[in-house]
């Protein structure tokens, strides 16, 4: 069995979830010996497993269908999600929901992260067998490691005693961005980190507005990090807070959940099934309640979640993600030599 993964864009993709996404997709197959390429141009593949949606996607498609060569589409965006991000894609979102049905319906089957990601394409109409998939986290990676820690507060110039929330994300209003930061102001003694990028001209004024300064002082807009600052970050801070009010998953959340940070999260439907309020994350819709929710949280007034949290992304481990790629590629070769 040969994989061809295909991520158009790959480097204007790198940044995003969708870009750790071919990272995790690369360690799973490792894990369970499965092999793959990532070139294009490669003809002795037995699976093309796409993950992006522009014109070289669609024809990587067709040409994989013109071979004899089964498609397996992994389902990282809807229309749902497409909306409150770039400027202008609430105008396009329509069009482009319509364009996401025509090409994961010339797939022989789709991944969805989330069962809520895998009820909203059947919603669409979707006929195609989905199945559902995290798009996993490597632990290790992100295991708490006192150097790294240090390495975040340092490059911050954080003092010990310093109470630090933070976020990861794309300057999306779809993020939370703006909540994240009315809710900082609330909190002028703790210092809110907002970890991402996105060109500022891709995004609403607003969006820019806000982080090109009009925000409170306690709050910290560094840019797309990577590595042991981050890594550092996720385990060292005193909340992971990420009020997004739409996502496939969340790979960030999952990064959280695996640095043993606490969580707090919108109380929102793709959650349902993997996370549950209280228990491992705490949830909360606006933002007088994520207010109420990050004092007790520092305050330790609140039981600490982390160790059940930790468990959630246990189970969504690389080495898991393997193999249940590993039994779907083999489905799809099954079907695929019964005829279907």
């Amino acid at each position: 069995m040969k994989v061809l993964i295909y991520f158009e864009s790959e480097r204007l993709i790198k940044k995003s979830g969708i870009g750790r996404a071919l990272e995790h997709q690369k360690e799973a197959l490792t894990s369970v010996g499965i092999e793959y390429t990532l070139d294009p141009n490669c003809e002795d593949y037995d699976i093309l497993h796409i993950n992006t949606y522009g014109i070289n996607s669609l024809s990587m498609v067709n040409q994989a269908k013109k071979r004899g060569k089964k498609v397996i589409y992994h389902a990282h965006s809807n229309g749902e999600d497409f909306k409150n991000s770039f400027v202008g894609s609430n105008q396009v979102a329509t069009f482009y929901k319509k364009y996401l049905i025509k090409l994961y319906s010339e797939a022989d089957r789709l991944i969805a992260p989330t069962i809520y990601a895998k009820e909203i394409l059947e919603s669409y109409g979707i006929e195609k067998p989905i199945s559902v998939i995290s798009n996993g986290i490597d632990l290790a990676s992100f295991k708490p490691n006192q150097e790294k820690e240090k390495k975040f507060r340092e490059y911050f110039k954080l003092e010990d005693s310093q109470k630090v929330v933070i976020s990861v994300g794309l300057y999306f209003h779809r993020k939370g961005l703006l909540d994240f930061v009315e809710v900082a102001r609330k909190f002028p003694q703790y210092t809110f980190i907002w970890f991402g990028h996105t060109p500022l001209y891709a995004v609403p004024k607003e969006i820019r507005q806000v982080v090109q300064g009009d925000h409170p002082d306690n709050v910290i807009f560094p840019g797309y990090i990577k590595g042991e600052i981050i890594e550092g970050a996720y385990s060292n801070a005193d909340l992971f807070f990420f009020p997004s009010y739409e996502e496939t998953e969340g790979i960030v959340l999952l990064e959280a959940l695996a640095s043993h940070q606490n969580v707090l999260v919108r109380d929102i439907p793709v959650y349902k099934g993997w996370l549950e309020k209280n228990k491992n994350v705490y949830m909360g819709q606006t933002n007088d309640e994520f207010q109420e929710l990050i004092a007790a949280i520092i305050d330790k007034k609140v039981p600490d979640l982390t160790e059940a949290g930790f468990l959630v992304a246990q189970e969504k481990s690389i080495e898991n993600v393997g193999l249940e790629l590993e039994k779907v590629y083999q489905t799809v070769l099954t079907e695929k030599r019964e005829g279907y």
